[in-house]
């Protein structure tokens, strides 16, 4: 189990290429965004994720995962504390846009 005791947490791990590794522990909504010109990999450690696209909803569970196409709306949501892997361009902030 990671240990974080903020409802909300994201910290880059590693660079690989011109992409990075962040580890987040989620728990709440996130706000609707996209990101235009990159996809945006989710993988979940502990806990449930829920990714709301325009047209459905996709849920993980532990070692799912789901790449969300770039110029896609979406907003991740957790309704109880969550820890997730993502994997995205190095250039993508981490609050969105």
């Amino acid at each position: 189990m990671v240990q974080c005791e903020y409802k909300w947490f994201n910290q880059t791990l590693c660079q690989v290429n011109g992409s990075v590794v962040r580890m987040a522990v989620i728990e709440g909504e996130y706000h609707w965004h996209q990101h235009t010109d990159d996809d945006e990999f989710f993988y979940v450690v502990e806990g449930t994720l829920m990714i709301d696209l325009e047209e459905r909803t996709v849920e993980l569970k532990p070692r799912q995962g789901f790449v969300v196409p770039k110029g896609t709306m979406h907003r991740t949501r957790a309704l109880q504390r969550t820890v997730i892997l993502m994997v995205e361009n190095a250039s993508i902030v981490p609050t969105g846009n």
